[in-house]
């Protein structure tokens, strides 16, 4: 629970350093491929997340960064995330993150992820999600015309239901690694054993 909570403090402050980059006007928010590491990485993967899933979360916080280490940052794979919202507020949260910009889509991303059971779990989420979206820079206005995009919302459904009927997705995090799905949460280690024997 320290590790979360120092790993939240240092997205959030990210989040808050962003907010000096001008964020995109709501109106041209869109989902477009987001994505870590070399696009001529030997390996891509895709997975799919929701942004109120626990496991997504834990797999973000504890897995992500060693896997980045080892493999994203040093040019052997690409990691290809979509959206795969499981309920409404997790769908809006996709949406906040999108409007945010395309540079700033995996900081908003990260907060959102390492602040979850506060407010995924709030009273309030949708509230609270403001409250985040504020700190990362985004006005009031901006705030709730990209909550009232039903032409985002409508592109990020559609990504789910793409991942639903081509791969049989069916629940978060699931990873796509040489043609073959694979569902839950992985440790680092997990994650190598499957990643390793495609770099031979």
């Amino acid at each position: 629970m320290r590790v979360a909570r120092r790993w939240c403090f240092a997205t959030m402050a990210g989040l808050a350093l962003a907010a000096s980059v001008p964020p995109r006007p709501v109106h041209a928010a869109k989902v477009e491929e987001r994505a870590l590491g070399d696009p001529s990485a030997k390996i891509t993967v895709i997975e799919w997340f929701s942004l109120t899933c626990p496991h997504c979360a834990a797999f973000h916080l504890r897995s992500l960064p060693e896997i980045k280490r080892r493999f994203i940052d040093t040019g052997q794979l690409r990691l290809i995330v979509r959206d795969f919202p499981t309920d409404g507020v997790s769908l809006k949260a996709h949406v906040l993150a999108h409007c945010a910009g395309g540079e700033r889509y995996f900081q908003f991303v990260d907060a959102l992820l390492g602040s979850q059971d506060r407010w995924a779990n709030a009273k309030d989420p949708i509230g609270a999600l403001k409250q985040i979206a504020k700190l990362g820079g985004l006005s009031d206005a901006q705030i709730e015309a990209c909550l009232a995009d039903r032409t985002l919302e409508d592109d990020i459904l559609r990504s789910r239901l793409e991942a639903q009927q081509k791969y049989d997705v069916r629940s978060t995090p699931s990873f796509l690694i040489n043609g073959r799905v694979h569902a839950g949460n992985r440790s680092a280690e997990e994650f190598a054993k499957l990643i390793e024997p495609l770099l031979r």
